[in-house]
């Protein structure tokens, strides 16, 4: 049987082309490492919190605690992330902060909104709760919720930056010039307590701590209709949209733990509790159902 014989022109050619493709594959980039690679390597991982009580906040001594945060810790640490990192954030300043890469996660049990979701991926809902209102001791004014303030022009209601409450009020048809927008919790404790808001609004919680550590101030009734609409808010855990495989390992540990015993007994001493436990999945908030 007849062979044809190998050149040295075929040869050098096999060899040309063997080393052309050596070179490319050396020049492909290598795998990134992704964030939940590099946290579980690591061992810890930041994230961003607003100090508000009872959601996430640092105590005198410097613990970082609060729902969120303490979730976060349990929910991790089932992951092989046993250690958070807080970074002390204006709520505002939350999901820039997460963009920019400050931190990884939002452990301040901000709301899920369609608006929100837009910018960023967020976990299953952790909680779900209604609103309140700051006012000065024995409610002089007589405050319910915002119908009160969009029916006398006089008033002026304190809201964070960033927060939903801005936006209650507006669909309750409270006025531009009625609002006072601030930055932090104790910024709208001292304007009601100065008289310069007639009454502060957060969620039912946050009000209830604001009331019981302030002097001269108490929390209306909860409540949950805004305008005939449910503001009953639910709270979940921020992330990027590119760190997906984050955002579904916690997703995944997070369900199994939201309503166990262990978290019941984490979140009670936050106020907290059975009572609290969202109603409504994160594609529902995310499309304004």
């Amino acid at each position: 049987m007849f062979k044809s014989p190998i050149s040295r022109r075929m040869v050098v050619k096999a060899t040309a082309a063997l080393a052309l493709a050596a070179t490319s594959l050396a020049s492909l980039p290598a795998h990134a490492e992704s964030t939940l690679e590099r946290a579980r390597k690591d061992g810890y991982i930041r994230v961003g919190f607003a100090n508000e009580a009872p959601f996430g906040y640092a105590t005198p001594d410097g613990k970082l605690t609060g729902e969120a945060p303490e979730v976060a810790r349990a929910v991790l640490a089932k992951m092989g992330i046993p250690q958070i990192d807080g970074v002390l954030t204006e709520f505002g300043s939350l999901i820039p902060g997460l963009k920019a890469g400050r931190f990884d996660i939002i452990a301040a049990g901000m709301f899920i909104t369609p608006k929100r979701c837009a910018e960023i991926n967020y976990s299953e809902p952790s909680y779900g709760i209604g609103e309140a209102m700051l006012v000065t001791k024995g409610n002089p004014k007589g405050i319910k919720d915002f119908a009160t303030f969009k029916d006398n022009p006089d008033l002026k209601l304190a809201v964070m930056a960033g927060a939903v409450e801005g936006g209650y009020a507006k669909d309750a048809g409270v006025s531009d010039g009625q609002i006072v927008t601030l930055p932090d919790q104790s910024s709208l404790v001292a304007a009601v307590q100065a008289g310069r808001a007639d009454g502060a609004a957060l969620t039912a919680l946050s009000i209830a701590e604001m009331a019981k550590k302030a002097d001269g101030v108490e929390s209306t009734t909860p409540f949950g209709e805004v305008a005939g609409k449910s503001v009953k808010g639910h709270g979940g855990f921020g992330f990027r949209k590119e760190d997906t495989d984050l955002q579904e390992a916690f997703n995944a540990e997070l369900k199994k733990f939201i309503g166990s015993p262990e978290h019941l007994a984490l979140v009670e001493p936050f106020g907290f509790g059975k009572d609290y436990l969202p109603n409504k999945t994160t594609a529902e908030l995310c499309a304004g159902k």
